[in-house]
């Protein structure tokens, strides 16, 4: 089983709870025929905990010259008393919503139970003897549905908010209404003292049976099959209940005309569930299936349940599920917003950092792999979330920094873009390198698509604005000086936290430069390259390695879980073996005298992206390796923050896809890398559909010593091909498919090897190439 995961006993923690979502509602399912527990979230969800205006960023502009002439003349803590006295705020935490419960009375035997999911459907099924339930969340039609058959001779059915960490003093309202074989149920919570809260519907179809109230829901005797239809909403005041039932009543009949017309059969529950599950797997199977990785595994292996899988860590089984998994879980966790810190999953309201999206690594690493493993779906709740933040990302430049422009927060709860979460240690309100990062992928996008989002353009417009605003400032050798700096979240010997010019800062200044240049009007694409040009340039330390700062007297903290001063390697394209490979060796250096500090999975993990991207395949295999034995996984296959299982987490599960593919194959809008990086736990293998960002998809087969690589470009391009062969240029003709291969040498043959510490060390450098092309060109696009 590589597309899909299952287990022989219901879950008894919910971070074990099987997964399912459609990016904006979530589910999490524990598979228990006694008590059949679907806990309901949704991406909306955050606790209030401040009034509006404590949002506001902190009002600075006027005293930032004063600290930028401190910093200079080099008073190094001048920055810890930059603020407006504010304590460390967290944002709005988000939380679950409530659960479904299906209970059933006791006796009836027992039977053997199992539960599963299967990747390429998103349905969470569990079976035991007869009784037979299956869960989805629909992409096409934002609904929860569960579906039960045999459900036993008497169940009982009700909405539970009672869940771990709710607040003693939510306000709860029930109601319940019956009649025919139609019962509504519905759930209203108000926040303490607030005029915010949530309301969760049910609409609970059976196909026969007796239907009666308890105490918090409803009996039902003698039903054959069942079939419940969820939403959760957030919302001011009160909602209108009988609008939102009379939505899931049109979900369910198809439209209201369609029900007069095909009578009480298009209310059956089996014929809703199927129409209902077909309109969704045509939407989530079909992004699930664009992107798929076969590593050989044994059968036995790949027949396992998980949680006996993640015991085997060398398993090539293992490697493949954790890849289909962690695809699985960033689509379902991706649509009006992208995943949040636990994805769009928790079963507790006291979730770690407030469940936020966190942006200076953690969300950044997460959505890594949206474009190369071809889930534009991903890409648009990425661009929702910025599009929803802009307003505040500008205030922030004005209030913090005096200027234009825009600069992101590092923290958000989804609905706000202000920076209101900072502190002496943590000053991420001087952090200036946000909107680089974020509008990142959204470049890639373009790249990958051959279009230019219009916002995109915009933003990187307005990110200019910024730049040209704040880099005002020069150093003793007339370049200019970023001041103040942030490198997240470290702090440099012989400094202060807040400091001049980090490497990130740098790295990010320069690429939104040339980037609002490529897009800018010839005069104001001079100006903008003319001021990247005065940007300081890297600084290698007295060991050899890329330094985090590059300002006199700042040195380097090296056991840090962050890898920030490392931007311009991953996922900047900036430092790279090819093109600077005197800075690609003091990255190099950098990454090697790294520590791992508190073994954060997001750590390891973005310690061997940037591997992968320098060609270093064992630190790119160890990286993976402790991940895989460290005890990170659940049996859900979600993942942990820590080794142990310890803080529900979701980077680990999300980025792991994208250090494999960036192993396998990395591109650049004029170049191809196949296995630069190949870990040694993958001596074969296929991978398919990874996108470049030229164009085309990539179709890659490899086993010691060969590999083949198919390329299907939907536009012409010229580019050059490295490999473990070396190096050649293709000319790519749009629609026509392209491939290149390379064979071990034959009897008696000479063999050359090509890169270092490369398992293809001893082939022959042939490489046949069948490919047409013309040059490149280029188109524009409205929007996302």
């Amino acid at each position: 089983m590589i597309h899909g995961t299952w287990e022989p006993a219901p879950a008894a923690r919910w971070e074990d709870a099987f997964l399912a979502g459609n990016g904006r509602h979530g589910v999490l399912v524990h598979g228990d025929p006694e008590d059949d527990r679907v806990t309901v979230t949704h991406h909306t969800l955050v606790r209030p905990n401040n009034a509006p205006a404590d949002t506001a960023p902190p009002r600075l502009a006027t005293r930032l010259p004063a600290l930028q002439d401190a910093l200079l003349a080099g008073d190094t803590t001048a920055a810890e008393t930059f603020t407006d006295g504010r304590p460390l705020r967290w944002v709005q935490p988000f939380h679950p919503g409530f659960r479904t419960r299906v209970r059933r009375a006791p006796g009836g035997g027992a039977f053997p139970v199992r539960r599963s999911v299967d990747f390429t459907t998103g349905v969470v099924t569990g079976v035991c003897g007869e009784r037979h339930c299956e869960v989805f969340v629909s992409r096409a039609d934002d609904v929860v549905v569960q579906y039960v058959t045999a459900p036993g001779p008497s169940v009982e059915i009700d909405l539970d908010h009672r869940l771990p960490g709710a607040p003693a003093d939510l306000v709860i309202g029930r109601g319940v209404s019956t009649a025919r074989r139609e019962t509504v149920l519905t759930l209203c919570a108000r926040y303490p003292d607030s005029v915010l809260g949530y309301t969760g519907l049910t609409l609970l179809l059976t196909d026969t049976g007796r239907t009666t109230l308890t105490a918090s829901g409803v009996r039902i005797e003698g039903a054959g099959r069942l079939l419940m239809l969820t939403r959760v909403h957030r919302h001011a005041g009160d909602l209108d209940r009988e609008e939102e039932t009379e939505a899931l009543r049109a979900l369910a009949a198809g439209t209201r005309a369609g029900a007069a017309a095909r009578g009480d059969r298009a209310l059956a529950p089996d014929a809703v569930q199927a129409r209902l599950l077909a309109r969704h797997t045509a939407l989530h199977g079909a992004a699930y299936r664009r992107v798929t990785l076969d590593l050989r595994a044994d059968e036995a292996e790949r027949a396992l349940p998980g949680s006996a899988l993640l015991r085997r860590p060398e398993s090539p089984a293992l490697l493949e599920r954790l890849f289909a998994a962690g695809r699985y879980h960033l689509l379902s966790s991706s649509g009006m917003l992208p995943p949040r810190l636990p994805g769009l999953w928790t079963g507790d309201w006291d979730t770690a950092w407030s469940g936020a999206f966190t942006t200076n690594a953690n969300l950044n690493l997460q959505t890594a792999s949206a474009v190369a493993a071809d889930l534009p779906e991903v890409t648009r709740a990425h661009a929702a979330l910025v599009e929803g933040q802009v307003a505040g990302w500008r205030e922030n430049a004005r209030a913090i920094f005096g200027g234009r422009g825009i600069v992101a927060p590092s923290h958000t709860d989804g609905t706000s873009g202000h920076t209101d979460h900072f502190s002496r240690e943590y000053p991420l309100h001087l952090w200036t390198a946000g909107a680089d990062w974020l509008l990142k992928p959204l470049l890639d996008h373009d790249e990958a698509t051959g279009l230019r989002a219009a916002p995109t353009s915009a933003l990187l417009a307005e990110l200019a604005d910024f730049y040209e605003d704040f880099l005002t400032r020069t150093g003793p050798d007339g370049r200019i000086a970023i001041v103040p700096s942030y490198s997240p979240e470290n702090r440099p010997s012989g400094g202060s936290w807040g400091a001049v010019n980090a490497t990130m800062d740098i790295a990010a200044a320069r690429h939104a430069l040339h980037a609002a240049a490529d897009r800018a009007p010839a005069a104001d694409a001079a100006r903008l390259r003319s001021l990247a040009d005065r940007l300081p340039p890297y600084r290698v330390n007295d060991d050899g390695a890329l330094a985090e700062w590059s300002w006199p007297g700042l040195g380097d903290t090296y056991r840090h879980r962050h890898l920030s001063h490392l931007y311009p390697v991953w996922p900047l394209d900036e430092i790279n073996p090819y093109d600077t490979p005197a800075l690609a060796r003091a990255a190099r250096r950098a990454l090697e005298l790294r520590g791992s500090e508190n073994d954060s999975a997001h750590g390891h993990l973005h310690h061997g992206l940037i591997a992968a991207r320098l060609g270093e395949a064992a630190r790119t295999e160890e990286a993976l390796a402790r991940v895989l034995t460290g005890d990170y996984f659940h049996d859900s296959l979600m993942s942990a923050h820590y080794p142990a299982r310890d803080v529900y987490n979701a980077d680990a599960a999300h980025a792991l896809p994208a250090l494999l593919v960036e192993a396998l194959v990395q591109s650049t809008p004029a170049r191809l890398v196949l296995l630069p990086a190949l870990p040694a736990r993958c001596p074969s293998g296929r991978i398919t559909g990874v996108r470049t960002r030229f164009g085309a998809r990539v179709d890659l087969t490899w086993s010691p010593g060969t590999y083949r690589a198919v390329l299907r470009p939907d536009r012409d391009a010229d580019i050059e091909m490295r490999s473990p062969a070396g190096a050649a240029r293709l000319v790519l003709r749009r629609g026509r498919t392209a491939s290149s291969a390379h064979e071990p040498a034959g009897p008696g043959g000479t063999s050359t090897a090509h890169g270092a510490a490369h398992p293809y060390r001893g082939a022959r450098p042939g490489v046949r190439l069948r490919v047409r092309g013309a040059a490149a060109g280029g188109r524009s696009c409205p929007g996302w």
